[in-house]
């Protein structure tokens, strides 16, 4: 056991996944970043609130595009991956990785209810800790059987949200009208909001807690299938050395190429259909999500196949380096991004709540970046974790590995 306890050797690591693991950390703050500045519902239906023309119409699209379900894609996969790594190494190491696997998913959950309901409630811990135990018994699995079980499990998501729309006509008038209330909520909500992440922490509570509880328990039957489905295409990638830059440059080519050809028109149409169907809620929450959907998994593809290219010829070694010291602590600068960003938008800092527009949120999300590519390296000289890494891994184990790093362990981070 206490083999296990201590950083992974730095020749043991695997630097891609680290790398486009700190790629996609990065990535997804492009999307969270509109839950922290704006109301709940101008993120799923972008013309509720703010402006919506010339930079920021051009801000909203390029996210769109270009990082919309696409980072968070790639992130399930690399939590997949990770789950495949870590037992592997475990049953080399003899141990049983059962009872490790399940009890760092229940310390995951754990955290990520205190994410949700103490910080925001975008918080999308609890639901990987959830979709970890549902597919930790496809680990073993051979990458053909998981991209089979994969796809069932994609289709399945897209299934549902299928029927949500369909069966929309015949459902009680009381029931519409909530759901209406979500999707476009009326002038008092709105106000009530800005109110609340206008006020203190407790303040934020009144929106904050009820915010969670929702996001936790309705959705989760429709969105539990994608990264569940994700995650098991990780594992796939894993075993197939895709993830660690070991297949060819034409099989990332071809990647990159199915993003360009396939991912982005099929994204790019769905923005055309919304707004042609002038963002409904029966056509833009079910029917319009479907091209994103789906479009999103080759514009995810190609974000991947893009880095390995990059990895596999060696260029931009310094940035490289410090995104793979942000993917180290990948947990620690979650957690950060929150911590910045509501210090930021919320009234307990500068209280920019709603008042941002959507070139200005990307200026925050920009600095946010300096800021983790900056300390993350700088911390990894010397420490062998993030601080929440850490606490993770001493929870897992039930015991407590080197917090600081040896001087003769320190390493180097070029650029």
């Amino acid at each position: 056991m206490s083999v296990l306890l201590g950083p992974t050797a730095e020749p043991e690591r695997i630097s891609s996944l680290d790398t486009l693991r700190g790629l996609a950390l990065l990535g997804i703050l492009v999307m969270n970043v509109q839950s922290f500045s704006m109301p709940v519902s101008a993120y799923v239906n972008p013309t509720n609130y703010g402006d919506l023309h010339g930079i920021n119409f051009a801000v909203w699209h390029t996210s769109h595009l270009l990082f919309d379900q696409k980072f968070l894609s790639v992130f399930s996969m690399m939590f997949g991956a990770g789950i495949a790594l870590m037992t592997s190494r475990v049953v080399e190491r003899g141990e049983r990785p059962a009872r490790l696997h399940y009890r760092r998913m229940l310390w995951l959950l754990l955290f990520g209810l205190l994410h949700s309901y103490l910080l925001w409630y975008g918080d999308i811990l609890v639901l990987y800790a959830l979709c970890g135990m549902l597919v930790y018994p496809a680990r073993k699995w051979k990458p053909r059987r998981l991209l089979i079980v994969a796809a069932a499990l994609l289709a399945v998501g897209s299934l549902i949200n299928l029927l949500f729309g369909l069966s929309m006509p015949y459902w009680p008038r009381e029931q519409v009208t909530e759901v209406a209330k979500m999707w476009q909520p009326p002038p008092e909500k709105i106000n009530a909001e800005l109110q609340a992440y206008h006020g203190g922490w407790l303040k934020q509570m009144e929106h904050r807690v009820p915010t969670a509880l929702q996001f936790q328990v309705f959705p989760t039957l429709f969105f539990i299938w994608k990264p569940a489905g994700l995650m098991l295409v990780g594992m796939a990638f894993y075993k197939t050395g895709v993830l660690a830059a070991q297949a060819s440059r034409a099989v990332y080519a071809w990647m990159v190429a199915a993003g360009v050809v396939v991912g982005l028109p099929l994204v790019g149409y769905g923005v055309h259909r919304n707004f042609a169907a002038g963002w409904t809620m029966r056509y833009s929450m079910s029917f319009g999500t479907q091209w994103n959907y789906w479009g999103s998994l080759f514009v995810a593809l190609a974000w991947v196949g893009a880095l390995m290219l990059i990895c596999k010829t060696g260029v931009w070694q310094g940035l490289r380096s410090r995104l793979a010291a942000v993917g180290r602590m990948a947990f620690t600068n979650y957690l950060l991004q929150t911590i910045l960003c509501t210090t930021v938008f919320y009234g307990h800092g500068l209280g920019w709540f709603g008042a941002a527009e959507r070139w200005q949120q990307i200026l925050v999300v920009v600095a946010v970046w300096v800021v983790q590519l900056i300390a993350s390296p700088i911390w990894l000289r010397r420490f062998a974790f993030g601080p929440l890494e850490w606490l993770w891994r001493s929870l897992t184990y039930r015991a407590f590995p080197p917090f600081r790093r040896a001087a003769s362990a320190v390493p180097t981070i070029s650029g």
